[in-house]
This record gives C-alpha cells, structure tokens and sequence, in this order.
C-alpha cells in the first residue's frame, strides 16, 4: 500500500510521521511528475485551503487528483483537506474539487484563539482525540454521507464513498485510529 500526500501546504509532515508509525508506505504530492507514481490512497492535509487551492492550480494538479478522487482512488481530507474536498462552503463562493456532498463552515470555530481540543466518540472506531485549529465544521450533509462524529452538535466527520474528511486534525495527536480507519477503507 503507498499513500501520497498533498504537499504543498501545511500540515503535511505530520501525515508523514503518522504513517510511518504505521508502517505505511508514503510520498509526498509537490508537482504533476508525483502524481504519475501509482498510489492507493491521498491525504489532503490541514492547512489554510485558500493557498492550498490556489496552488494546486498554479502546479498544475488540481485537475489530475480531482480525476483520481472521481475515479475512486481513497481520500482522507483533515481541515482544510476537508474544505478543498466539500461541495460547498456556506461562508465562501469558492469551491475547489467539490467532490464531497456536503455544506461546510470555514472557520466555524473562530480565529487562533478559538483553537481547541476534545475527546469524542468516532462511529466505528470509539472515542478519540480531536484537535481543532481555526477549524470548519460541516453544517448539512446530502443522502448517502455518514455522519461519524460531532462536537456540540456540529458535524467534524463524514464518510461518502471512498472519500473521508474530519474537521479536526487526527495527525496531531498520538492516536492512529482514524489513520486506520482510513487505510482501512483502501
């Protein structure tokens, strides 16, 4: 199994460390030439989606991975990876691939300050640790998108397809769960 990784912006090192600890084969997506290595899975990390939108257009890779997220290729979008994937963004006229039939708020939890983080319950895996930074939430989600977790009532989680998103950042902690989880769906 090999993962690549959006390495363009933010917190991509962290995936990096987290699927290494797993024993996961990984590489980092800079530039078109990456994308011709054969992949299994793509994290689309933290970050701050504006740039990371912006560059995968200037790099000339926003087409090619919205072709392989169509084609079915396994995704995992944390915050930010969570927005570039969402169909539509409640706060914003951008959207970027726009493959996941959801309503997300960018920056739902307010600036730096309104960081935070919580342990919750995670459907099909338990309770887990949740980091959230300048974080989104999702606030509707179409037929077919399984909600697997919330936090005061506002969706941080969801499956469609082969396609999973969290609100929070699952790499910043110690917990491999939602990795799994992840590789699981693979």
């Amino acid at each position: 199994m090999k993962i690549g990784i959006l390495a363009v912006q933010g917190a991509f090192i962290e995936h990096e460390k987290m699927l290494s600890t797993l024993g996961v084969s990984h590489f980092e997506i800079r530039q078109p030439k990456d994308i011709s290595t054969s992949f299994d899975g793509l994290i689309l990390p933290g970050g701050e989606s504006t740039v990371m939108g912006k560059l995968l257009h200037e790099l000339n890779l926003f087409l090619p991975l919205k072709e392989a997220i169509l084609n079915d290729v396994p995704v995992f979008g944390t915050c930010a990876g969570l927005i570039l994937l969402s169909q539509t963004l409640t706060n914003s006229t951008t959207t970027h691939f726009g493959t996941l039939p959801v309503s997300t708020k960018r920056n739902a939890y307010g600036r730096q300050l309104g960081s935070f983080q919580t342990t919750q319950h995670f459907e099909r895996i338990g309770q887990v640790p949740m980091t959230f930074i300048r974080a989104p939430y999702i606030e509707e989600v179409s037929d077919g998108v399984d909600i697997l977790a919330t936090v005061d009532h506002h969706i941080v989680a969801v499956q469609y397809k082969k396609q999973l998103a969290t609100a929070f950042h699952p790499e910043l902690t110690s917990n491999t769960s939602v990795h799994e989880y992840f590789l699981s769906m693979i």
